[in-house]
């Protein structure tokens, strides 16, 4: 689906990209990962067609710097940062949608999903929103519409845990019929989206390996946390996971979506000292529950 052909990047006498070979698929959620000045951003603006470079990139068997309105139809992309539009929300969704044939309600459908009811900011500009609910709109435009290729530079850094179980439902809904690049810094933060990790390293592949496909992007964690004693500090994290306390507070009860159990994991690790046990408990199904415990 998409292939790099020794694909060369030069800004003056900066080489960013150094015949870079690739090929990824439709079904490939990759994770994009290195550090700053690797050569992630670079990569994703010649596959969007934003740049020229040497060699070939082909999405599809089409150019995207020539063929940039038909390739740019195919693909969903979500930028790291947000772009400072005045555009308010309202005509934003229209005209994102009017660009690629879609339908702009399925996309505020899928803000809805999020968390975020486009109606209620319909005439606030853009810019005028929280990072979080810039993130969600755009997330809502890339996912609201049919496409082949997802595109997506640290896609849930802003988004509530809440939220983020919700994207990574979405994501799951497309994954057989999709490619997803998802660009990070940090693997922990993606490990359990992808089932491919290709690692860059000045402008150089180092690293492409397949890896365990074994979590389900829409899969929950049931989790019960029982501390030595109750804790301001710890309960002040765990209520911004949506948990609640059960017995003055010693205990606590909540949900983690699949994906993110690393990251609530570290978020744990920062109260070692006052976890008496921790109990999760994976249901992927309606019917059918499948888990593992941990204790300490």
């Amino acid at each position: 689906m998409i292939r790099f052909e020794q694909v060369v990047k030069r800004f003056r006498r900066q080489q960013v990209l150094k015949g870079v070979e690739l090929e990824i698929g439709r079904g490939d959620r990759v994770a994009l990962v290195g550090s700053n000045g690797a050569g992630k951003t670079t990569f994703i603006r010649c596959l969007l067609g934003e740049y020229t470079c040497q060699g070939r990139v082909l999405v599809k068997g089409l150019d995207p710097r020539e063929q940039r309105h038909e390739v740019l139809s195919r693909i969903g992309f979500v930028p790291q940062l947000p772009p400072p539009l005045k555009m308010p929300v309202h005509q934003l969704i229209r005209f994102s949608a009017s660009l690629s044939s879609a339908d702009p309600e399925r996309m505020e459908a899928v803000a809805l999903r999020l968390g975020l009811d486009p109606a209620r900011f319909r005439h606030q500009p853009f810019v005028k929103l929280s990072g979080g609910q810039k993130q969600k709109l755009l997330i809502s435009i890339a996912l609201g519409r049919e496409v082949e290729l997802l595109v997506l530079d640290e896609p849930a850094a802003n988004l509530d845990p809440e939220a983020r179980a919700i994207f990574f439902e979405l994501l799951a809904e497309r994954q057989e019929r999709t490619a997803m690049i998802i660009s990070s810094h940090r693997l922990d933060e993606v490990a359990a989206l992808v089932n491919r990790v290709i690692e860059m390293d000045q402008g150089v592949v180092v690293l492409d390996d397949r890896v365990e496909d074994a979590v389900s992007l829409s899969s929950r964690l049931e989790c019960r946390i029982e501390l030595i004693r109750a804790d301001q500090a710890f309960a002040r994290s765990i209520e911004a996971w949506g948990f609640a306390p059960l017995e003055g507070g010693a205990t606590w009860q909540g949900s983690v979506a699949g994906p993110d159990r690393l990251r609530f994991l570290g978020m744990l690790s920062r109260y070692a000292g006052v976890l008496r046990g921790i109990e999760m408990r994976e249901r992927q199904a309606e019917a059918r529950e499948a888990g593992c415990e941990l204790s300490a």
